[in-house]
């Protein structure tokens, strides 16, 4: 289901070769916004784009309610990875995300939402996001429920994975670690 109020979901074939799109319309329960969203990625396709985070203990948020927990009600420091199917996402963001997991500071939880298939977990981080424009990938880091780093697509896609660890580090040196590390 994507959401808590009714939603309306329909399946078309995809070029005739048994791919399945989602579409689902929103009703008027909580969301109440009457957009159509359509999750254009079947699962078996992402699955080992999720794996790439998961495998080195990055949490999935599928709900929006689970992100709001995990954001707003969660004591310490959260890193919110927008994951996508981008190339950028492929080899830059995922890659550099797991390489600077392997540093001795690191946030308490880190998380993480799927563009184009967790809809709704997708809109209500991005929510949270304030300041910035919705993009994908994306790397959020809240302490305490407040924005305190952001790095935007366009930080990413010209950037390779190891200097996008090494961005993440010093802020997790920053903002992650009791006393701030100072080089």
């Amino acid at each position: 289901m994507l959401c808590q109020c009714a939603a309306t979901r329909h399946h078309r074939q995809w070029s005739g070769v048994g791919i399945y799109m989602s579409y689902a319309t929103l009703g008027s329960g909580s969301n109440g916004n009457g957009k159509e969203y359509v999750t254009v990625y079947p699962e078996f396709m992402i699955a080992p784009m999720r794996e790439e985070l998961t495998r080195f203990g990055v949490r999935e948020l599928r709900t929006a309610g689970e992100v709001e927990v995990a954001v707003t009600q969660t004591p310490g420091t959260t890193m919110v990875v927008v994951n996508s199917v981008c190339g950028c996402a492929a080899g830059k963001a995922r890659p550099g995300v797991a390489l600077a997991l392997q540093h001795k500071v690191k946030p308490d939880q880190v998380t993480t939402v799927f563009a184009g298939a967790d809809i709704e977990a997708t809109e209500r981080a991005r929510g949270y996001f304030t300041g910035y424009p919705p993009s994908s990938p994306s790397i959020a880091l809240f302490k305490d429920g407040k924005l305190i780093f952001m790095m935007e697509r366009h930080q990413i896609e010209n950037q390779e994975a190891a200097t996008i660890a090494a961005q993440l580090t010093e802020a997790f040196d920053t903002h992650c670690a009791n006393e701030a590390i100072t080089g």
